[in-house]
């Protein structure tokens, strides 16, 4: 198991620490479910090779070395005494394989994000300056059908072949958010999360919503896009507080 292994003989060891860091931050924000949720990150040029974490391991507990490195066009793995989750591996596998614009990729039932997800309808509007930074860069996959087996997986990369589209709200399921790097992927998560509350806690108030227009909307939407080192500077003062906490996420 790579769990097992020395570090120094393990590939890709930035990346595997940066992307252990997003799993123990996102336990903190209790966006995680259970064992249930996974991320993944391309480790080679059409992204097929990648890093996803182990299955049925807390987010609490996940490591740098623990990291699964896995083939999404070798389905054999799941006969291996370490194979993922199959519902990690339907998913993921299917993104990386037909979508390799999405370098990370990232799954949670976090709960404003699954709330919205419940909604009959659950696109998020662009009501404030988090809900606009997706204004036409999500999409609303409205045939849920089961488990995320393979071919579930195959119909939701389908959803994500427009490189714009970087969020797909899971009708009746949670959110996926993809990226180009770890950094990017989860300040897109964390903010997508915060937009989804945004939303449920004034569709709360029952009363009329402020929505911008698309001209507006757009323009906070490029212009936060463009914002010079946001996500980079967020992921490394996590990474500093977990350092300053003797946190064991590195190792």
């Amino acid at each position: 198991m790579l769990k097992n292994a020395t570090f120094e003989n393990l590939t890709h060891w930035p990346a595997r620490v940066d992307l252990a860091a997003t799993f123990r931050w996102t336990a903190r924000l209790n966006m995680h479910e259970a064992v249930a949720n996974h991320f993944s990150l391309a480790v080679n040029e059409d992204g097929t090779q990648f890093l996803m974490n182990p299955s049925q391991v807390h987010f609490s507990r996940v490591r740098a070395s623990d990291l699964l490195l896995l083939d999404a066009n070798d389905p054999d793995v799941l006969n291996l005494p370490d194979a993922p989750d199959p519902t990690a591996w339907g998913l993921h596998g299917s993104v990386h394989r037909h979508c390799p614009h999405a370098k990370c990729v990232m799954h949670v039932h976090s709960i404003h994000a699954t709330v919205l997800a419940c909604l009959k309808n659950s696109t998020l509007p662009p009501i404030d300056q988090n809900t606009a930074t997706f204004f036409n860069r999500h999409v609303v996959d409205e045939a849920y059908s089961g488990l995320a087996f393979e071919s579930e997986g195959e119909r939701c990369a389908a959803l994500l072949t427009d490189p714009k589209v970087r969020v797909m709200v899971m009708g009746n399921h949670g959110v996926l958010v993809i990226g180009d790097t770890v950094a990017d992927t989860f300040n897109r998560l964390y903010y997508f999360e915060r937009a989804a509350e945004t939303y449920i806690r004034a569709l709360q108030c029952g009363v009329p919503l402020r929505v911008l227009s698309d001209e507006v909307a757009e323009k906070t939407a490029r212009e936060l896009e463009g914002y010079p080192d946001q996500a980079e500077r967020h992921l490394a003062e996590l990474k500093a507080i977990l350092d300053s906490e003797n946190d064991d996420y590195a190792s």
